[in-house]
């Protein structure tokens, strides 16, 4: 694999580690399988890529950030307000989106090859590593944001909803208000990612999102074999094992594109890449079970 394609993926490692770190806010703090995020990370792809092409990209970004808030809204209006369970909740929103997305570029997909994006300045750095630390900054920005915002009033509250929701109910704390927020943050990170994304390929696809749930939890994962879970400094290491997973995923998802697999065959490799590190935990739990209980027979 090649320097040049190494940088690639870890360029697009820190942009999509954005949509890990949504579902770390979902999925981690708040204990919600939101599928809302495949449609969520096209939407801010579509208005990104709309705006752009009306040379406005950085407010094409800055309001995919809010487009993406508002879907997390109707997923969280859903659950709170009209008994849905989360998982269906998710999925009415992401179905919705897909009409909505449409609607927005008006078209299936839209290329800006020749527009000004928030990455042509960066590009245009000697070096040629301009793309690479802008990302990376966005990135560490939002990262330092999150950590700060999860350690407020606010933010502890959203955490403990996601880890007693009676306890919390029961503290004067309306859940339904933290989730609420929880969710409309972490659809507002995955729409900016997806926004970000558009702009560095220079184009946007209302099939961008397929399997953006997966692959973020994918990421996720292989963030937390990495660093672990829980312990001291865990909120700051949640947060850097997301960032950390989504790098080193595309970095993977680079090294089988380099050994020439077939084109066809990519989805099935990316499977397989999420179905390992996601039951990576069950099967190391089982190793270290059967390693011990062999050593216990051994000294019988």
């Amino acid at each position: 694999m090649s320097m040049l394609v190494l940088q690639g993926a870890v360029e697009q490692g820190f942009i999509y580690a954005l949509v890990a770190l949504g579902l770390y806010i979902s999925f981690r703090t708040l204990d919600i399988a939101d599928l809302t995020t495949d449609g969520t990370f096209t939407l801010g792809a579509a208005v990104s890529a709309v705006f752009t092409v009306q040379g406005q990209p950085l407010l094409g970004v800055v309001l995919a950030f809010f487009c993406g808030a508002l879907a997390g809204f109707v997923t969280a209006l859903l659950q709170t307000k009209l008994g849905v369970q989360p998982i269906l909740a998710g999925i009415i929103t992401m179905t919705a989106l897909y009409s909505v997305n449409l609607m927005v570029m008006g078209k299936p997909n839209i290329n800006f090859f020749k527009e000004k994006t928030i990455f042509t300045a960066a590009e245009a750095m000697p070096g040629g590593f301009g793309s690479l630390l802008q990302a990376a900054a966005i990135t560490a920005v939002l990262c330092v944001l999150l950590v700060l915002f999860l350690r407020t009033q606010l933010g502890l509250s959203l955490r403990a909803t996601g880890d007693n929701r009676d306890m919390v109910s029961a503290s004067s704390i309306n859940p339904a208000f933290t989730t609420t927020v929880g969710l409309c943050l972490s659809n507002a990170v995955v729409a900016l990612s997806g926004a970000l994304i558009a702009q560095y390929q220079k184009f946007a696809d209302n099939t961008l999102g397929t399997g953006m749930v997966v692959i973020g939890l994918a990421s996720l994962i292989i963030g937390e074999v990495l660093f672990g879970r829980g312990g001291p400094h865990a909120l700051a290491k949640g947060v850097l094992a997301a960032t950390v997973g989504a790098v080193v995923y595309r970095i993977i998802v680079a090294a089988a594109i380099a050994v020439n697999i077939d084109a066809k065959n990519m989805k099935l490799v990316s499977a397989l890449i999420v179905a390992a590190a996601i039951s990576y935990p069950a099967i190391r739990d089982k190793v270290l079970f059967y390693r011990k209980r062999r050593e216990a027979n051994r000294n019988v």
